[in-house]
């Protein structure tokens, strides 16, 4: 398979392009001070992973909650500072080092739209930490339901179709098994898995995915996929 009959690549965005996983470690970590010393990245990912199937909703909502309930897992500090810290962290959440230069370069390729849980608020501060790349962006406020939920993909090619695009045109970019990478396979999209995790053991700060789905293309990076496409 090759790149050439693709005109539209939709984007996870968070575990993607926006590492979560050391913004969540990071801020754990600052808050807890010397309770959270001890802790190894899985055990701080565990009761994350948890929270975030418990409190469903958008991020501006619900991530106090999720702080609180890793924190009463964890025994780091349960106060509302605490939470609110967490809360506003998220925004800050880092970009993957190749993520905006490879964005830059698959842009002058293909149409780019941001498929992402995160709601409006949280999804423009990643947007303008990535270099605003995108053409489109469809986020849980729009979707309305959260990946791996079918409804969120129909929507967004729904409104891919009304631009003119064909679903057969459209190459989804992921690093979740659970959330993307299934779901796509099912739907019948062509798919493309960035392991971000390649190397490590476990699923970190997502989901476990029951099955890990082989995909159409398969890189470590988002610079790996633009190189690729370079090549061609």
């Amino acid at each position: 398979m090759t790149f050439n009959r693709f005109k539209v690549l939709t984007f996870d965005i968070v575990g993607t392009l926006i590492d979560f996983e050391t913004g969540i470690l990071n801020a754990f970590r600052d808050i807890g001070g010397k309770s959270s010393e001890h802790l190894t990245d899985d055990q701080i990912f565990s009761p994350y992973v948890a929270a975030r199937a418990k409190y469903l909703g958008r991020y501006t909502d619900i991530m106090r909650d999720v702080y609180l309930h890793v924190a009463r897992e964890l025994k780091l500090p349960e106060t509302e500072v605490a939470a609110n810290h967490f809360q506003a962290s998220i925004l800050t959440w880092p970009a993957f080092k190749d993520s905006c230069d490879a964005l830059k370069q698959l842009r002058q390729r293909f149409r780019l739209v941001a498929m992402t849980n995160s709601d409006r608020v949280h999804y423009s501060s990643y947007a303008q930490t990535l270099g605003d790349p995108f053409h489109d962006s469809v986020t849980l406020d729009e979707g309305r339901f959260a990946k791996p939920d079918h409804r969120f993909f129909f929507y967004t090619l729904g409104r891919l179709s009304a631009s003119g695009y064909k679903q057969d045109e459209i190459l989804h970019v992921a690093q979740s098994q659970y959330h993307d990478m299934g779901v796509g396979r099912e739907l019948g999209y062509a798919i493309c898995w960035i392991e971000r995790r390649m190397g490590k053991q476990g699923f970190g700060g997502h989901p476990h995915p029951g099955t890990v789905t082989k995909p159409d293309y398969h890189f470590g990076t988002v610079r790996e996929l633009a190189e690729a496409v370079e090549r061609e």
